[in-house]
């Protein structure tokens, strides 16, 4: 694959979700041959005429489908809706059946991470609900080995599923320094999947 990269994709309402796609996206970064690409997706609505700008305001651009379908790798995160992913990002997963048809995603990594507002709010299932899709994709499922030392010593984030955060009642709580080592871990693995497995392809 020329210029191989992994796509971080995300949906991020308060700012954590995105504060973790920036560190995951420095431990891809720090992989050399790879390229990280950060990108989200629009909220959205009730109402059927509510649509977002084609670009958005500020932040990464919104993720086009043939994006997911070129990556080497994928590194998915959301906050949690009642223990599963939110709805914007389900529904962008939701419009990838093509891709789903052609095999575009059969053996590449993909790994997930989530933030929660409360310390027991479902940081697992929603990891576990994540992967759900991707698996239906035939994509290979990285998590977090517990050669990561924060995975044994974190307080608040961090589980073999995948990197988490908590970001506290009013979403204030910031990433701290070993969920940010995670998050960049849990880059980095997926970054080094995705070449080997491309080698391998």
């Amino acid at each position: 694959m020329a210029d191989p990269y992994v796509l971080v994709l995300y949906y991020s309402r308060h700012g954590a979700t995105a504060a973790m796609a920036t560190q995951v996206a420095r431990g891809v970064e720090s992989v050399a041959g790879i390229t990280a690409r950060v990108r989200t997706v629009p909220s959205i609505s009730a109402s059927c005429e509510a649509v977002e700008d084609v670009i958005p305001a500020d932040g990464p651009l919104y993720c086009e489908l043939e994006e997911l379908g070129d990556c080497a790798g994928l590194v998915l995160g959301s906050p949690t809706r009642f223990g599963n992913m939110a709805a914007p990002l389900k529904y962008f997963l939701d419009q990838s059946s093509g891709l789903w048809l052609s095999g575009a995603l059969i053996d590449k990594p993909a790994a997930v991470f989530t933030s929660t507002s409360s310390l027991h709010g479902g940081q697992e299932s929603t990891l576990l609900s994540m992967l759900l899709p991707l698996l239906h994709h035939g994509m290979v499922a990285a998590g977090l080995p517990y050669s990561e030392p924060g995975l044994m010593t974190a307080t608040s984030g961090g589980t073999p599923y995948g990197a988490s955060h908590w970001a506290g009642a009013d979403n204030q709580k910031r990433l701290d320094p070993q969920e940010a080592a995670l998050c960049r871990a849990l880059g980095a693995r997926v970054a080094r999947l995705s070449l080997a497995l491309e080698a391998a392809r």
